[in-house]
């Protein structure tokens, strides 16, 4: 167990062990989350932002407006159909 204590500022020390399972260092963000069951949670936020680029897996291209409209006016011409039989 890492303990570190308070200083008169409200500041602390993250101890070495700690730092290093994180992966923090000099100048990164950590974030502090209180649950609703009492405990604080210390989260890393050590990644940059560029290195979130792919994770969502392979870029799609979107469709246009024209074809939805033509995909919606498909779809109501067949409920149509569907409706009169």
């Amino acid at each position: 167990m890492s303990t570190s204590k308070v200083t008169a500022k409200g500041q602390i020390t993250i101890p070495k062990a700690i730092r290093d399972a994180l992966g923090v260092d000099t100048g990164d963000r950590v974030e502090f989350v209180v649950r609703a069951d009492g405990i604080v949670e210390m989260i890393a936020r050590t990644r940059p932002l560029l290195s979130l680029a792919g994770i969502l897996g392979e870029r799609r291209l979107g469709i246009t407006v024209e074809d939805m409209d033509a995909a919606i006016a498909e779809q109501v011409l067949t409920e149509a159909d569907g409706a009169r039989q």
